[in-house]
């Protein structure tokens, strides 16, 4: 079996597969990763408290395909640390053959905990962005039974955004600007 940036994937989807998705990412990752790590204090830093509109902006994504519930969706709100980084990665996948899951946009800001937490979701700091959820939800494994494809999570991370599929093995549809 080949070997992928040093690790030698299992025969089935276990522990050695999963890092070599991991680093397979992170390979694309910039160095240094220009987003804060998950703590609270990096994250408050770096973006403020949870649902500080002050930081926010819209990026237009008129004509990138993008559609929420089948509408058309023009702009987006965002943090505006992530503003430009998020137009890149939208604007890649429009003309990437993954263009499709554009039309399944499902978010980016909203003010709420994580599912099943107790801290504040990276949405209500509108760093973080939800594609796809329709097979790719919360509880569903990735990539087992999530569809969501490793061409779409490579364009996130040469950004150095997070995907929860690749770094969770679940909730697919999430990324999220950390580290």
């Amino acid at each position: 079996m080949q070997k992928v940036i040093g690790v030698t994937p299992d025969r089935f989807w276990g522990p050695r597969s999963i890092a070599a998705v991991q680093l397979y990412l992170r390979s694309f990752m910039p160095s240094p990763n220009p987003w804060p790590t998950q703590d609270w204090r990096a994250l408050t830093a770096f973006y403020g408290l949870p649902g500080d509109l002050s930081r926010h902006e819209q990026i237009y994504v008129s004509g990138l395909g993008v559609c929420y519930l089948g509408k058309p969706v023009k702009s987006i709100t965002v943090h505006k640390r992530v503003a430009a980084s998020l137009l890149s990665i939208l604007t890649d996948i429009a003309a990437s053959p993954h263009a499709a899951i554009l039309r399944q946009y499902a978010g980016v800001y909203n003010n709420r905990l994580m599912r099943g937490g107790t801290s504040p979701s990276l949405h209500a700091r509108a760093a973080a962005i939800d594609l796809a959820p329709g097979a790719n939800g919360n509880l569903v494994h990735w990539p087992t039974r999530a569809t969501m494809p490793l061409d779409v999570m490579v364009v996130f991370a040469r950004h150095g955004w997070l995907s929860a599929g690749a770094f969770w093995q679940r909730d697919s549809m999430h990324f999220q600007a950390t580290r």
